[in-house]
């Protein structure tokens, strides 16, 4: 987490791609460390006045005993302009480098695929070239069974103080804590079902507390990561976050640093999503 967001800074392909091509070089190395063959998923992208840049999602995978049946985990790298990112989102690439390294040996039933996701930031937010787009795209067209996509969101930052929980809605506050002190699991209607059982396990897994919402795409927040172009393409997909700017105060801003944030409860965290993925892919009975 350091090493991005301290040592590698700001990240984006129209104004930062040498730090960018740095952190996925650093990423692909972590990966390949925690066992894993690395595959880079290339494409270009357009920065206007008739130039282009080469971004990349780094993927590692391993087939199950369902080899056609995955679930992916993903998190992207780069960041919002004039922000170093600890939170959005190197809080959500350490997750999964620590996943990673965890489920290097498993057996599991289900393929299991973890992706590196470029450009997930405006303005390629919503775009064609927003790198989980371009990912979810390409698995679709191989006929890939995706049954949970899982985009780990911004998720480092939590409080026990009162009033430090917003929402989008101030109707969610008949319903949801007004501490900032637990995780969220987000997505849209379509994933519900999903959603509603991961919670499940994720709440018997963790000392935090768990929380979720299934909504339609249209209310703000929804839609905001990497698990948007796939559930709009009818896959069962959701965010684990720390909800971003509803509670944590230097999102997407220059103070997005590293000691913002509380590694122990992310490492409480970590454990849970360890236990969410075993369910999730297989290792444990269903």
């Amino acid at each position: 987490m350091r090493a991005l967001a301290a040592g590698i800074g700001e990240r984006h392909a129209w104004g930062r791609p040498v730090a960018l091509a740095a952190a996925a070089e650093y990423i692909a190395g972590e990966m390949s460390r925690a066992g894993w063959d690395v595959k880079y998923e290339t494409f270009g992208v357009p920065l206007g006045a008739g130039r282009t840049a080469q971004c990349v999602n780094l993927v590692a995978e391993r087939l199950g005993t369902d080899s056609n049946e995955w679930v992916i985990v993903g998190a992207h790298y780069d960041t919002a302009e004039g922000t170093p990112g600890a939170n959005d989102n190197a809080s959500g690439v350490a997750v999964l480098l620590e996943l990673m390294r965890r489920s290097e040996r498993w057996p599991v039933r289900r393929s299991l695929r973890f992706v590196a996701f470029a450009n997930e930031e405006p303005p390629f937010f919503l775009t064609q070239w927003m790198g989980s787009e371009v990912h979810a795209c390409s698995a679709l067209e191989r006929g890939e069974r995706i049954s949970a996509m899982i985009a780990l969101e911004t998720m480092g930052f939590f409080s026990d103080e009162p009033g430090t929980q917003r929402y989008p809605l101030p109707l969610f506050n008949l319903w949801f804590p007004g501490r900032g002190n637990f995780v969220a699991l987000v997505g849209n209607l379509g994933s519900a079902r999903t959603i509603a059982r991961a919670a499940r396990r994720l709440s018997r897994a963790t000392e935090l507390p768990v929380h979720w919402a299934a909504l339609p795409a249209v209310v703000t927040g929804v839609a905001w990561s990497d698990h948007y172009p796939f559930f709009r393409r009818g896959i069962p997909a959701f965010m684990v976050t720390d909800t971003a700017p509803f509670r944590y105060p230097w999102y997407h801003t220059a103070n997005d640093t590293p000691e913002k944030l509380d590694y122990l409860r992310l490492a409480v965290l970590a454990d849970g999503l360890e236990s969410l993925l075993r369910f999730l892919v297989g290792t444990h009975a269903e």
